[in-house]
């Protein structure tokens, strides 16, 4: 544990090297949060092209990322995860020229009694 997801818009798709950024966020959640290496899984997801902020008919793109974890960390130490990563997603990810970035973190408590997971190896 932490489940990782990241959302973004296409058009991100070729500005920023997913491999390298989910590392980055693994070993962020471990130096903040506590998170073993091993339990960090992180998944990348291109969502629907288009993204409609407010009344905008200026071009835009969004990346969010939303961490589950087991509830016990301080409001502190969530807080610190947030801002790395929004940190971490300003310097390696860049929008396209006229594009607007829309970047946002979130980080939820999942119940620890309900939440289960295995590996399969082929």
């Amino acid at each position: 544990m932490p489940q990782i997801s990241v959302d973004y818009s296409p058009s991100l798709a070729g500005s920023f090297d997913r491999r390298e950024l989910g590392l980055a966020i693994n070993r962020l959640a471990v130096e903040t949060i506590a998170a073993r290496p091993e339990g960090c899984k992180t998944i990348f997801r291109a969502t629907d092209p288009e993204v409609v902020v407010g009344q905008s008919e200026r071009p835009e793109a969004q990346l969010f990322v939303q961490f589950q974890i087991f509830p016990g960390r301080s409001p502190e130490a969530k807080s610190a995860l947030t801002e790395g990563v929004l940190a971490l997603l300003a310097e390696r990810v860049k929008p396209a020229p006229g594009e607007r970035l829309n970047l946002a973190v979130d980080v939820r408590d999942i119940d620890r009694e309900a939440y289960r997971s295995t590996a399969i190896e082929g």
